[in-house]
């Protein structure tokens, strides 16, 4: 006999998956359903409902539930221009999340927080790693697949969930909890929002989370966008989950609300289905909302739709037998097919950003004396999203194992060194179990000696070469060395070395804690730097081993050197920390400098988790190769590409600027007028977007268009000849990019619309195809609020990289002439074609408002039809210290035409209709409107 639930519709596998996700809500009571709207869902065990979490962090791997596949970093995945291999990774992703759902099915949950979505368009970005580059259609197409991958293929069933991160502007980490990127409409619809929407309209991903900070003055968790365009235009099905502590953050970091209640009413009214905040405190306040009438049932039920469909669709409710993906179990985790997976993704990751002379690939049979050398050689670091690694290959054993029998010598270039204090002269040991520093011995070469490495704007790392462990700062602020790597939230095993007198220097630990010797015992403490008790004791640093030195020696005796350089994934740039620089640190610049010295056959290898610029070593090193850090095969890969075992075929995801003076402002989020990413820049990069070298000859000839005119409901096919000059077989990403020749506006220098990472085997040739809608032509047009073609010629091309445009043709496209702006309507401020000196800001009438950050700020309004008789502009305007808005004609300092004069109120964000004379002296092309004090407008139109 079937029990009593399992007569209830939502157990009827029959039956549409509303009618049973409707029937199920009508059975939890409403103190049920407030406890399944945390992170922690609640089990319901009367009807059959087990205990679920969301959230399963998975960026390149499982992460934090046991030893799991590691892939390379999103930022080197993106590298490989695949979305093939980003298909297949997802799919092992999901497999082994499957996995680990069997064991622990309350804890280990489905929901995977991943891909990271987020425009990179400045690689200052701690979080840089975790994206796919600067370019939407790379990331759309990317993320687009990795999702596909997650979620399977099954028409109904789910492997798993893939939740899009950060959804929207997030890409800066210093005050990321309250600061509020402005961002126009243009910029929002051709750039920002246009990543996330191919994985919703193509690759169906189920879940997204929201950013911690403000658009235009609206915490994202509150943006209309969510509801207008995720779930409106885009008809996202799956649900919506808060970011750990946002909701909450809207109180605290924002200040926008008052009560934690009403940020809980309005974030889940404005489509947030799952609250990751402390699940009893989540539970209390949703009482608290539903109690003062800002929360009702009928809000609850369609947050807890949105996120029972999907778990109907996992297959929770279902037997196993009906469930293609329910049979997955412990075997596929670590299994010999993803650790392939995780190889290959990591050679094709690798990019070859120089090669003179055909110094790579290296000679196995020829080769007999190696060097590695550098701090990344004998290191496979995990970032803090890579899980826990079940190995890792570092790179001097790879070049071991592909060089057996040969010489392969290696030195860090650290130094090793004794520190003494400077005060008492005894040398610092370890004492205890807990491996506590102390300093405890008169003979100066008793003291331990340590590793030392500087990875850069004065971040330093101690290693005791006796236990081969970190120095690591405490709970309890004493010194030890016990920490088996570089690794936490806050990371603890970072010293500054701060020079001093006489050749000391002083140590600061986490939070520029200072170090100090405990009079009594001798041991080292670090005590906050605002006490009283707060001081420094000198430390006199004693070199056994110059790291240079030792490295020039092995240089010297080498035929070859291999120098990797690059970063630490926990150190000057990560979550919460963006990047000083985007530079070389000086150390490892003058490391490589000294042995390129000794040995002028030298190789380096950047191993990094974004963009580091050396011009010096573009100038002088012969070839040069870059890779994130790519999980357990790193050194396997690195390997394989130096000694041509594989021919190099990632292109960069990102633009290498040579220097931050190529960048604006990191909170500058216009790339149009701030000329970012390869679209919009026009200076000379170091290495631009796309690029990457090859070992096979690639030509490119014969582009062909299968129309030379077309109206903007057309298809343009295209098609190119791609052959194989050399003798090495290869693959190839061919790159299509587009630009409009004649417009309305600025648009793309050139922009990446489609490529295709074919196999070319050598001496072979082959035609590349692509269709190409006349509709990705279209750009927002803001005088009507849509997307449109304009009419007119575009070039196609097809390059190597968006540099290295090889063949191109021109089409003519009939499409729309945009008619003169009418400024007689309602003309929303935003919506402006330039501007200076200004940001957008909340309306809270609606809509955006433009805030002038300065005196005589403006914003212009071109191709303007004024017809005769204007008398009047209506504008919708707030100030709290008054000001005025000056019209101006033609220039911003140009023939005044009139004056809004606006008046200061005790209230923020009281919106007045002001309206004022206006007169017009000869023609008008382009209208100025110029702030003076304190003013934000909304809107305006003229009248007759």
């Amino acid at each position: 006999m079937p029990t009593e639930t399992e007569l209830f519709p939502y157990k009827k596998t029959e039956l549409p998956l509303d009618v049973r996700v409707k029937d199920l809500l009508s059975r939890f009571t409403l103190d049920e359903k407030v406890t399944l709207i945390p992170q922690y869902q609640a089990a319901i065990e009367r009807l059959g409902v087990q205990a679920y979490k969301h959230g399963t962090e998975a960026a390149h791997g499982i992460s934090w539930l046991g030893k799991a596949t590691s892939y390379p970093q999103a930022s080197g995945l993106a590298c490989t221009w695949n979305p093939e291999l980003m298909k297949k990774i997802g799919s092992a992703i999901g497999d082994e999340a499957r996995a680990f759902y069997k064991k622990n099915p309350t804890i280990n949950g489905l929901t995977l927080w991943a891909p990271t979505v987020d425009m990179e368009r400045d690689p200052r970005w701690g979080r840089t790693e975790e994206a796919y580059g600067e370019d939407p259609e790379l990331t759309g197409q990317l993320s687009t697949a990795i999702v596909q991958g997650i979620q399977g293929d099954h028409p109904f069933y789910l492997k798993a969930v893939a939740t899009l991160k950060h959804f929207l502007g997030n890409n800066n980490e210093i005050e990321r909890g309250n600061c509020s990127a402005s961002i126009d409409p243009r910029n929002m619809r051709e750039y920002y929002l246009d990543a996330f929407k191919s994985a919703f309209l193509e690759g169906g991903a189920q879940s997204m989370m929201t950013a911690y900070n403000s658009v235009n003055g609206v915490p994202v968790i509150l943006h209309p966008s969510v509801m207008d365009v995720v779930k409106g235009e885009w008809e996202m099905d799956g649900f919506i989950v808060s970011d750990a502590g946002d909701l909450f953050g809207i109180v605290k970091d924002h200040h926008y609300y008052e009560s934690f209640a009403q940020s809980m009413a309005e974030s889940i009214k404005n489509g947030i289905d799952s609250v990751t905040e402390e699940t009893e405190e989540t539970i209390k306040v949703i009482h608290e909302a539903l109690a003062q009438g800002l929360l009702t049932e009928e809000d609850l039920d369609r947050a807890l739709s949105n996120t029972f469909r999907v778990r109907f669709r996992l297959g929770e409710f279902d037997p196993a037998e009906l469930n293609p993906y329910a049979g997955i179990d412990d075997s596929v985790i670590l299994s010999k097919e993803h650790a392939a997976l995780s190889l290959e993704a990591a050679k094709q990751s690798i990019v070859l950003l120089k090669n003179e002379r055909a110094t790579l690939p290296l000679s196995k049979s020829k080769l007999s004396k190696v060097a590695v050398i550098g701090p990344l050689g004998d290191e496979a670091f995990r970032d803090w999203y890579s899980g826990t690694l079940p190995y890792g290959v570092t790179p001097l054993q790879g070049i071991t194992k592909k060089l057996a029998g040969k010489q392969v010598a290696f030195e860090s270039g650290s130094d090793l060194m004794i520190l003494t204090s400077a005060s008492h002269g005894k040398a610092v040991g370890i004492t205890g179990e807990e491996g506590k520093l102390a300093v405890q011995y008169d003979q100066m070469e008793h003291g331990e000696l340590f590793e030392h490495t500087a990875w850069g704007w004065n971040n330093h790392t101690l290693k005791s070469t006796s236990l081969n462990k970190y120095v690591t700062l405490t709970d309890n602020d004493t010194l030890t060395v016990s920490a088996d790597e570089v690794y936490g939230w806050y990371v603890k095993e970072a010293f500054s070395l701060v020079p001093g007198e006489d050749d000391t220097v002083t140590l600061k630990a986490w939070r520029d804690k200072s170090i100090s010797v405990n009079p009594d015992t001798g041991t080292l403490l670090a005590s906050d730097p605002n006490t009283s008790t707060a001081g420094s004791e000198p430390f006199t640093k004693h070199i056994l081993k110059s790291g240079i030195d030792a490295a020039v020696n092995a240089a010297k005796a080498a035929e070859v050197a291999v120098v990797f350089v690059g970063n630490h994934p926990l150190i000057n740039g990560k979550e919460e920390i963006d990047r000083p620089d985007i530079v070389l640190p000086e150390e490892q610049e003058r490391l490589v400098k000294a042995v390129y010295e000794a040995n002028p056959n030298t190789v380096v290898v950047i191993v990094g988790s974004y963009p580091i610029s050396s011009t010096w070593i573009d100038e002088h090193i012969p070839a040069v190769l870059y890779t994130s850090h790519s999980g357990q095969e790193l050194g396997n890969a690195v390997s394989d590409v130096l000694f041509g075992d594989y021919s190099p075929s990632g292109k960069l995801n990102m633009t290498w600027f040579r220097s931050v003076e190529q960048l604006p402002d990191l909170m500058d989020y216009d790339i149009i007028k701030g000329k970012r990413t390869y679209m919009y820049f026009d200076g000379a990069p170091l290495y631009p977007f796309g690029h990457g070298l090859s070992y096979a000859q690639v030509s490119y000839s014969n582009l062909k268009l299968d129309a030379k005119e077309l109206d903007q409901d057309g298809m343009i096919k295209v098609s190119v000849q791609v052959d194989n000059t050399g003798s090495v077989d290869g693959d190839e990403v061919v790159q299509l990019y587009v630009q409009s020749l004649a417009s309305r506006v600025k648009r793309p220098l050139k922009q990446l619309k489609g490529f295709q990472k074919i196999h070319t085997a050598a001496g072979q040739s082959q035609t590349v195809e692509f269709l190409l809608p006349v509709s990705e032509l279209a750009f927002w047009d803001v005088t009507r609020e849509r997307f449109c073609v304009e009419s007119g010629p575009y070039s196609i091309m097809i390059g190597r990289s968006s540099s290295d445009i090889v063949v191109s043709e021109q089409i003519t496209i009939q499409g729309e002439a945009i008619p003169p702006r009418n400024l007689e309507v309602s003309t929303q401020a935003e919506n402006y074609d330039d501007y200076e000196g200004v940001y957008l800001d909340e309306c809270k009438a609606g809509g955006a408002s433009v805030r002038p950050k300065e005196e005589g700020a403006w914003i212009s309004f071109e191709d303007v039809q004024l017809s005769g008789g204007i008398k009047q502009i209506k504008a919708w305007v707030s100030s709290t210290k008054g000001g005025c808005i000056e019209v101006r004609m033609n220039e911003p300092d140009g023939t005044l035409a009139g004056t809004v004069e606006v008046s200061g109120t005790t209230e923020p964000q009281q919106w007045n209709e002001v309206i004022a004379p206006v007169a017009f002296d000869g023609a008008v092309s382009r209208l100025y409107l110029v702030f003076r004090g304190e003013v934000l407008l909304s809107k305006f139109e003229l009248h007759k």
